[in-house]
């Protein structure tokens, strides 16, 4: 297989991100070109063309210097999907100041603790914001400012409080962008905490830059115009980037929801905005096929789909390309580096495999143990080169913790792969993440794969087990309509349930899967023995069908007759899958649809 052509990095000393995704298309035919488009179920449809951005990019900026917010000063965003939103996010790089992108979904104590961690000096928010959290930003010395997004009033005693609106409007001149460099600082967000609290990852400029393989490579852009819908939030690195900065930066529409969503939501939105790129986790996918009958004739605009955020399964690749004729692209980073593997056009996608290390990004797989890359098919840590332009700064407030992750010139993702011998890369996870069953490797992303391939399952997220003789466990998403099993501790799992099995950032979280069923395993219930799953050689696990309901199960109980979806929990044991069937899903899956 021939190599890609080699990429030459050209960064310059000065860079704005804020201005290369505005003003720069300033007095070309793009500047009249839809550049972000939001629709809102409450709010009604809003969009700002690329002058209009760069016009309201500047008065936030121009705003930010007139309240005495200066470089480097970190104005934290807890904000849903909205016009505001990037308008915040690009105008305070303009200042040369530091947004901190949050989730409106994280709890008052993640939120204060990210506005502690980080300084903020400035928080824009809205009444809903405000009211969960105003008193207690009264106590933080380093904040001096909020700034109100939409209607609703606030006062204090100590802060000044700025409805963002009407300041705006009121910024008829302003000063020029800040003229950055391209290794400061631009952006501050947070690791989503699976562990511990989460903690700052700083980037710079150039990060934008950095990202510029992925978009030739992962994206499949039209040089006349592509109008990309992402199904996430903006506070999420993916979306921050894949979702509004990537697609801006060459001059393409960004287009985002805000409100309840369902799958049948995400066709609707591609026919209704003309979207040619649809980008969104596996889920999302799996929902629109298995809860919609869509075919590429609701979506004739449509044309390149991406997806990263948890894997792909085989099962979902081939169903979409069944019903729309189109391939599901896979990209992988993480927040430190964002996206530098995928799956590319210009090479036939092998299920399971993560693609290709992007041409610029020189990826090696080490061996921990020696420092020497590992050979064709041999397992090793996916290591970046510390001069990559998409790498971060390092950890914010935390030089101990960023020394960690480096050894020489290599950055340590912790992640490991293995490379085939035509040069795909094949993704094993965290080195504390692999399985063991009857002395073989596993990896949980392999398991994962398997078990999401089954009909009945909607979602799902194991990790390793601590039980005697035990691999994993973890939880399953029932699908609709799928057989029932025995449900137990309904009024106890379902609250938990909804909350773990999707994150903050709106996929399901293994870990906090896992970390449920180690809760909730040990107690006693009805179970359900699936055939054995057989973990071969090459470390791939199959399984069997489910066996037939035991006879004492020939009563549904009744809260279960309406075949929604339900939680499994999973276990595997010497290569035997158990499946713990659990309470309805009605109630968990209004609130993930709700996330």
């Amino acid at each position: 297989m021939a190599d890609f052509p080699p990429w030459v990095w050209d960064i310059p000393e000065r860079f704005n991100i804020a201005v290369a995704c505005t003003d720069a298309h300033l007095g070309t035919p793009v500047a009249e070109r839809a550049a972000v488009i939001v629709d809102d179920d409450a709010a009604g449809v809003r969009r700002a063309t690329f002058a209009e951005l760069a016009v309201a990019t500047s008065r936030f900026a121009e705003l930010l210097r007139q309240v005495g917010i200066g470089p480097g000063a970190r104005v934290l965003v807890r904000l849903p999907n909205c016009l505001e939103y990037p308008i915040v996010f690009l105008g305070a790089m303009k200042r040369a100041a530091i947004p901190v992108p949050t989730s409106v979904l994280l709890t008052p104590e993640e939120i204060l603790h990210l506005a502690r961690d980080s300084g903020a000096t400035a928080v824009v928010t809205d009444q809903s914001g405000w009211s969960a959290l105003g008193s207690a930003f009264e106590g933080f010395d380093h904040l001096t400012h909020v700034l109100l997004v939409g209607s609703g009033e606030a006062r204090s005693t100590r802060l000044r409080v700025l409805a963002l609106d009407a300041a705006l409007a009121g910024i008829t001149r302003w000063q020029d962008a800040e003229p950055t460099r391209a290794e400061d600082p631009a952006y501050l967000v947070y690791t989503s905490g699976t562990t511990g609290w989460p903690k700052g990852v700083l980037h710079a400029h150039r990060a934008l830059l950095g990202r510029q393989p992925s978009s030739t490579y992962w994206f499949d852009f039209d040089p006349e115009g592509d109008r990309v819908l992402h199904s996430g939030k903006l506070n999420w690195t993916y979306v921050l980037g894949t979702g509004l900065m990537d697609p801006l930066y060459r001059g393409h529409t960004a287009i985002v929801h805000e409100g309840p969503s369902d799958a049948a939501l995400w066709p609707r939105l591609i026919a209704k905005h003309g979207a040619t790129v649809f980008i969104g986790v596996p889920t999302i996918y799996r929902q629109i096929l298995q809860k919609t009958r869509a075919t590429r004739a609701q979506v004739p605009t449509l044309r390149h789909c991406m997806s990263a955020g948890e894997h792909l399964s085989e099962a979902v690749l081939h169903g979409w390309r069944e019903r729309f004729g189109l391939d599901i692209y896979e990209g992988l980073g993480m927040t430190e580096c964002s996206y530098y593997l995928c799956q590319t056009k210009s090479r036939s996608i092998r299920p399971g495999s993560a693609g290709f290390a992007q041409p610029g990004h020189d990826v090696r797989l080490l061996d921990p143990r020696t420092w020497t890359e590992v050979g064709t098919d041999e397992e090793g840590m996916l290591c970046i080169p510390r001069a990559d332009p998409g790498l971060m700064l390092g950890y914010w407030n935390q030089p101990e913790e960023t020394a960690a992750c480096f050894h020489g010139d290599w950055f340590l993702t912790g992640d490991y792969a293995r490379r085939d011998a035509d040069g795909y890369l094949w993704f094993l996870g965290r080195k504390d993440d692999l399985l063991k069953s009857f002395g073989y490797r596993v990896s949980p992303h392999e398991v994962e794969r398997v078990l999401k391939d089954h009909p009945e399952v909607a979602d799902g997220g194991h990790g390793r087990g601590d039980r005697a003789r035990e691999a994993a466990r973890g939880c399953l998403r029932r699908a609709a309509g799928g057989r029932n099993g025995r449900s137990r501790r309904r009024s106890r799992l379902w609250p938990a349930a909804a909350r773990l099995v999707q994150g903050a950032e709106g996929r399901l979280s293994r870990r906090r899967a896992a970390a449920h069923a180690e809760r909730e395993g040990a107690a006693p219930g009805a179970r359900s023995r699936a055939r054995p799953g057989a973990v071969s050689r090459e470390g791939g696990v199959t399984m069997g069908q489910p066996k037939r309901r035991p006879s004492r199960w020939r009563h549904r109980p009744p809260h279960a007759r309406d075949g929604s979806e339900r939680t499994i929990m999973i276990k595997v044991t010497d290569g035997t899958f158990d499946l713990d069937y659990y309470a309805p899903g009605s109630v968990a899956s209004r609130a993930a649809d709700a996330r």
